[in-house]
């Protein structure tokens, strides 16, 4: 254990987001940091103590028993060809951030053998009618397995894409076939998609009632989809255990994930960077600062402070990918406005290397690049934009993979998670509702006719009708 944990566990490089780096102006200086020591303290202990009463679950669950998860992932795996998540948001992002990091990058294309009898996988985590119509008619039903994941059990783009996917298997294999095709995953007693559970038998796993869906990718959410294609379920979640050992300190200097968070809530409220940016250096993390986004934004984008005052917080996450985005983003990122700090996903291990070869000797140009790697390439890119921001002033960290597997994902994504939650509490915000998001949710149950939301839809009459005088 102790030389796993020494040669696979995860780092965070601050360096170039410190003063000494970009200047007191636009980098945070040690100073800054010592003064936030005295809240630090108050907000672990805050936390420290929600935690052990139960109030915030997410923090256990490196530590469950993942048999029945890994059961039922089992019996779908054996009697699948594919295997296609029906969420949205939290219910789609955290399982589709596992799959891309740490699956084949052409897992469906693989054979059934090369994929170690696997079914293909599929995240329908939209309402877009081609785009689910499409798949949907490009599937055998026969040997497809749906996995409806909504908390609420109310999500309304979920359980349309439920009501159309169970509707095609009943009039193509027949109602008694429902039950071998879909699995469920939502709250284990309240919901709608509860009462469809017990009313029509569906093998169904429990989401813990206090884990919000942007939490939620070390539940059945994440972990039955991940353990469905293959990932070691149990590896990822003793790396979110390690992580959660090297978190559970109140020593701002020491813990990771507050030192992440006070370096971003400083470089927000003091030097003017409202936009943070997380460029992945490696396809298979692209997801993951897609799935950060969601966490960011809506744990920290909020109106009202715990006091009930306007604030509007929060900053503006965006997703890069390197080197991709050098070519299309980075000209911005360095001559840009100065609003935005930068962290950088590195893999120093890939499991894939790709020689280059020793061509056009004659070419100057181009003839460095052979004898060496993409692997070597790919990270004199990192590196290299790292610098050229650092020397331009713009602050950046970086969290470093020894490798890219289970053990490495279970560790950046509990930090992220920890790092969110204590952000909350510099902001002095409840990180863990979406009362922005609700409002969408309310006015669209008015616009699809929702009994008892005719109130919502005489509102939408009147904004409808103020905005429908500037059409091109």
């Amino acid at each position: 254990m102790k030389n796993r944990q020494d040669n696979m566990r995860i780092s965070f490089d601050f360096n170039y987001m410190m003063s000494e780096a970009v200047g007191d102006k636009d980098g945070v200086t040690r100073a800054e940091l010592d003064l936030l020591i005295p809240r630090a303290t108050k907000i672990h202990a805050d936390l420290s103590a929600k935690r052990k009463s139960g109030a915030l679950p997410f923090f256990d669950l490196p530590y469950q028993d993942t048999s029945a998860i890994k059961s039922l992932a089992s019996e779908v795996a054996s009697e699948s060809d594919n295997f296609v998540l029906l969420g949205i948001g939290g219910s789609a992002l955290g399982p589709l951030a596992l799959h891309t990091a740490l699956r084949h990058p052409f897992h469906n294309l693989l054979t059934k053998k090369a994929r170690g009898g696997r079914p293909k996988m599929f995240f329908a985590d939209n309402v877009d009618p081609d785009h689910f119509g499409q798949m949907l008619g490009m599937l055998d039903l026969e040997k497809t397995t749906f996995d409806v994941v909504t908390k609420s059990g109310g999500t309304a783009e979920t359980m349309a894409q439920f009501m159309v996917a169970r509707g095609a298997v009943a009039k193509a294999l027949g109602k008694r076939a429902l039950k071998k095709r879909f699995v469920c995953v939502t709250d284990p007693e309240n919901g709608n998609l509860r009462k469809i559970v017990k009313a029509e038998k569906y093998r169904c796993l429990d989401v813990p009632p206090g884990v919000g869906g942007r939490f939620s990718v070390f539940t059945s959410v994440g972990l039955l989809p991940a353990a469905v294609s293959g990932i070691d379920i149990d590896e990822l979640l003793a790396g979110a255990a390690d992580m959660d050992k090297r978190t559970s300190n109140d020593g701002l200097w020491e813990n990771p994930a507050y030192l992440a968070a006070a370096l971003q809530y400083i470089a927000d409220t003091k030097k003017g960077k409202h936009i943070s940016v997380m460029m992945a250096y490696a396809n298979g993390l692209y997801n993951v600062a897609d799935w950060y986004r969601q966490l960011w934004a809506e744990s920290l984008g909020k109106r009202l402070d715990l006091k009930g005052k306007v604030v509007h917080t929060g900053q503006t996450p965006v997703k890069a990918l390197g080197a991709t985005d050098q070519h299309s983003q980075v000209q911005l990122y360095m001559e840009g406005p100065n609003d935005k700090t930068f962290t950088f996903l590195r893999v120093e291990g890939f499991d894939t290397d790709v020689d280059i070869p020793k061509s056009y000797p004659e070419i100057e140009g181009i003839a460095y690049l052979g004898g060496k790697g993409m692997a070597e390439l790919i990270n004199a890119e990192q590196s290299a934009t790292e610098l050229a921001l650092t020397k331009a002033g713009r602050p950046s960290a970086r969290i470093t993979f020894p490798e890219l597997n289970a053990y490495t994902m279970g560790q950046a994504l509990y930090m992220l998670e920890v790092q969110t939650a204590f952000a909350g509490g510099l902001y002095n915000i409840n990180p863990f509702d979406q009362p922005g998001v609700e409002e969408g949710k309310l006015l669209t149950y008015a616009m699809m006719d929702r009994p008892g939301y005719e109130k919502k839809k005489r509102e939408l009459a009147k904004i409808v009708k103020t905005n429908a005088r500037y059409i091109v």
